[in-house]
């Protein structure tokens, strides 16, 4: 029941998911981690700052990227004086934009997790000489791996459904920006509701199995570390 086009967007949407969530999983690390011990005074802004895509609309969020994004935008501008295509309406742009948009779910996650790590553990194998990095990814990481689960899971079921962001800064180019969300629309602007049944309710289904892959991970972990 799935056309060309539909496989196509079925490509790209995961590709642009998996790209994102690995992205956000090697920067977002680092970010929670400052955030979830830094006793900074500027400490909020950044917060704020990191939680903005949660309450701003998708389209606000993506007029904003496409003007840097485009041949006359700062970024975007800078790529093209370099020899660069420029990144709006590019797949390397939606990368950018959903990593972007996708950021609380990953970073929060995570920066609840530090927090709650008992910080005698980390002393104690400060006091055996291990490197700070040792220490993190021998103590923090294993203790935190529920953190990282739910963050990894939310940034890829999040950027699975994006539409208002990468329809701003991506077009809806067939084979290279155009995603499931924007297949799906298409479809019922065509009146093809059977295509669009099937691309939502695999949609439905997948952010179902995520979401209930994040409740049993946290279940057994609450379990396992009471």
């Amino acid at each position: 029941m799935l056309s060309g086009a539909d496989l196509a967007a079925l490509q790209v949407t995961l590709r642009l998911a998996l790209i994102t969530t690995l992205i956000l999983l090697l920067l977002g690390t680092p970010l929670a981690w400052w955030l979830a011990r830094s006793r900074a005074w500027f400490r909020p802004v950044v917060e704020a700052v990191v939680a903005l895509p949660l309450v701003l609309p998708p389209t606000v969020l993506g007029f904003y990227l496409l003007i840097l994004l485009g041949p006359e935008g700062a970024l975007g501008g800078l790529v093209t004086a370099l020899g660069g295509r420029p990144l709006a309406f590019t797949f390397s742009g939606l990368v950018i934009g959903s990593v972007l948009y996708s950021l609380p779910f990953v970073v929060q996650p995570l920066q609840t997790a530090f927090s709650t790590l008992d910080r005698r553990l980390l002393e104690a194998s400060a006091t055996l000489r291990a490197p700070p990095f040792d220490r993190f990814v021998s103590v923090v990481v294993p203790l935190s791996r529920s953190g990282f689960i739910t963050a990894a899971v939310l940034g890829f079921a999040h950027t699975v459904g994006e539409f208002g962001v990468v329809l701003m800064i991506g077009g809806n180019i067939p084979g290279e920006t155009q995603v499931l969300s924007i297949a799906i629309y298409d479809h019922v602007e065509a009146l093809e509701y059977t295509s669009a049944h099937w691309l939502a309710g695999g949609l439905l289904l997948l952010s179902f199995l995520l979401l209930l892959t994040v409740y049993l991970v946290n279940r057994r972990w609450s379990v396992a570390h009471p």
